[in-house]
């Protein structure tokens, strides 16, 4: 197949784009099929010229040969979304300057695969590039424009395998035929933790998911001498701090609120479910190596929700029934990484 040559939104800028067909082009977020059995995934990792790493729906990365894969109809890598970004939508009245997010959500297939998006809330195209670095070596995961108001998938990574991951370099030029005066480019380095996936996921709207959204163009913190030197004179008021919870945490209801009675069935499971997810975050900052939390045996109903949501928690090592001679199934240990 040859080279197709595209006239960029930006104007006369050239777009040169191969085929990933060709000499087996497998990129980062690709999904594929493998050749030999009835196994698909995605690629999370490039492990050298001839081998890939791919995760599949169990959650589990397999080194696999190039040659033993094939690409699955109707799933596009990261370069083909490239040249195919969002159209320009509306852009509103008022022109916004601010606001170049990335979300990370879970991919459906397999919750362990989290898939990256880069999400332009301004009123800019943007021309974005994506670098990672690991061990010296870099790769150019990603080039593309993302239109005003637009999103576009630009990365795929195995979300069980943060330690690992490697360091993410965001490059960013601004434009707008308008008359404003040229925005300085975004260039972000920016090595991700399991703290930046501990909060609770949000709905992000552009992607029609729930997961992380984490901004990338935070303006510059500005230091005012004065006022630091102020702050050297002035009283301290004590900020409120997270208390550490207890190594047990009972979650019935009768235990959380008085007025219980009053509350329907999914009033008090939004009631339990709140006090989990607190404690659980309080748990984290602490960096307290286990937790048990009590639910009870009941329909199941509360135990299915803690279970589900610390199974895909980047931050939890594993989990287990808690003291059966006590709790019966009444009760889960959660053990967090240290």
């Amino acid at each position: 197949m040859n080279d197709r040559k595209e006239k960029s939104p930006l104007g006369d800028l050239e777009v040169r784009n191969e085929s990933p067909f060709r000499g087996l082009g497998f990129k980062v977020g690709d999904y594929v099929r493998f050749i030999d059995e009835k196994r698909e995934g995605y690629i999370t990792k490039i492990i050298d010229d001839l081998t890939v790493g791919v995760t599949d729906t169990d959650g589990f990365e397999i080194p696999v040969a190039k040659s033993n894969l094939t690409f699955v109809h109707g799933h596009h890598s990261n370069a083909d979304t490239a040249n195919n970004a969002m159209p320009a939508l509306q852009v509103d009245e008022k022109f916004v300057e601010d606001g170049v997010y990335l979300a990370v959500a879970e991919d459906n297939k397999a919750s362990v695969v989290a898939h990256f998006t880069l999400v332009n809330r301004t009123s800019y195209q943007l021309l974005l590039s994506l670098k990672t670095e690991k061990a010296g070596i870099y790769k150019g995961d990603f080039v593309g424009v993302v239109q005003p108001k637009g999103s576009v998938q630009i990365y795929t990574a195995n979300l069980g395998d943060l330690d690992n991951w490697s360091n993410f370099t965001f490059q960013a030029l601004f434009f707008t035929p308008g008359n404003l005066k040229p925005k300085a480019p975004l260039q972000l380095n920016k090595r991700f933790k399991a703290k930046d996936f501990s909060g609770a996921k949000n709905q992000i709207t552009e992607i029609n998911k729930y997961g992380w959204l984490i901004r990338l163009d935070e303006p510059a913190l500005v230091i005012d001498a004065q006022k630091l030197k102020e702050s050297f004179f002035s009283v301290k008021e004590d900020k409120p701090k997270v208390a550490k919870p207890q190594q047990e945490v009972d979650l019935h209801i009768e235990k959380l609120t008085d007025d219980h009675h009053f509350l329907s069935q999914s009033e008090i499971l939004d009631v339990q479910l709140n006090k989990f997810q607190e404690v659980l975050d309080a748990a984290i900052v602490h960096q307290m190596s286990s937790i048990v939390f009590i639910h009870g045996v009941g329909n199941g109903t509360l135990r299915n929700h803690i279970h589900k949501v610390i199974s895909k928690h980047p931050q939890v090592r594993t989990f287990m029934d808690a003291k059966k001679e006590k709790f019966g199934y009444g009760a889960t240990e959660v053990i967090f990484r240290v």
